[in-house]
């Protein structure tokens, strides 16, 4: 693959550099930050010097084709992978080594790439599994009979419902995902992450699976979430990508190599390197 170009929206190397969208010392007004990133699987190096920043009620798209480390990315920001150096700072505040419920309880939402449904709760229970940091007692420990008053209940449900109706989807409160359409349960995902009413929320391949008019409305679902939410939506789908982000950070091979917004992005002649690169590899390989 040819090096990256000297535009100016090109990241050369890793990290932050000059010309970079993103300032040395980084963007004050930030919500979310990652800085200087590096993460190493054995001797595979996945992620080396990444910096992002999401500002409030902004989406920012994370992409770069196969291999690039955007999974790896979206662990570390959601606390399933601890960085081997650097640091991630929520409004300020230090979230290096935070599991994921602390991240949680600290407003920080999430979907996974798998929906994660629990197939023997109906749509209702699963969505209040989200709810629990809104709650005085957890879900969970409901279940056990501990600690929750019929106040509690009420509430969470009530807060479940609204998630619910509004992505449309409340009418299936009381059927189990398994008897549902994919594309429903993508919905139901997306309102268990919604119900805790979120400051970010991590969208991690949202659109797998969906059909081009499915993928146009959820879309419009994600740029209306910005009126009370920041957004970090990792995507293989450049379409939704361009059409819903504010920003966008290019990875490949573990660092980022170009960011900015949807038309510069789309312009960067490393960007475009790096898909066609990635677009000849598929028609050698069939991967």
């Amino acid at each position: 693959m040819s090096g990256p170009a000297t535009g100016p929206e090109t990241v050369p190397g890793s990290g932050p550099a000059a010309g970079s969208s993103v300032p040395p010392g980084g963007d004050p007004a930030a919500v979310f930050s990652i800085t200087d990133v590096s993460v190493r699987f054995g001797g595979v190096r996945a992620l080396t010097e990444v910096s992002l920043e999401v500002a409030p009620r902004q989406v920012l798209g994370v992409i770069g084709p196969n291999g690039a480390g955007k999974t790896t990315l979206f662990n570390v920001a959601c606390g399933f992978v601890r960085p081997d150096t650097g640091s991630l700072l929520w409004k300020g505040r230090e979230l290096t080594g935070l599991r994921p419920h602390q991240l949680a309880g600290l407003g920080i939402g999430r979907t996974l790439q798998g929906l994660g449904l629990f197939d023997r709760m109906t749509v209702l229970e699963n969505v209040m599994v989200g709810a629990d940091r809104h709650a005085r007692a957890g879900f969970f420990s409901a279940l056990f009979g501990v600690g929750r008053s019929s106040r509690d209940d009420a509430a969470l449900v009530e807060r479940a419902r609204a998630a619910l109706a509004g992505l449309g989807v409340e009418q299936y409160a009381h059927r189990l995902p398994t008897s549902l359409p994919y594309p429903i349960r993508k919905r139901v995902s997306l309102a268990r992450a919604l119900v805790s009413e979120p400051e970010l929320l991590l969208l991690d391949e949202p659109a797998s699976g969906l059909s081009n008019d499915e993928m146009a409305e959820l879309g419009e679902l994600i740029r209306g979430l910005t009126d009370r939410m920041s957004v970090m939506l990792v995507e293989h789908h450049m379409d939704l990508v361009m059409s819903v982000c504010d920003d966008i950070t290019v990875l490949d091979f573990g660092r980022v190599i170009a960011r900015g917004g949807p038309d510069e992005v789309r312009r960067d002649p490393a960007v475009v390197a790096a898909y066609l690169g990635d677009e000849v590899d598929h028609e050698r390989t069939g991967n």
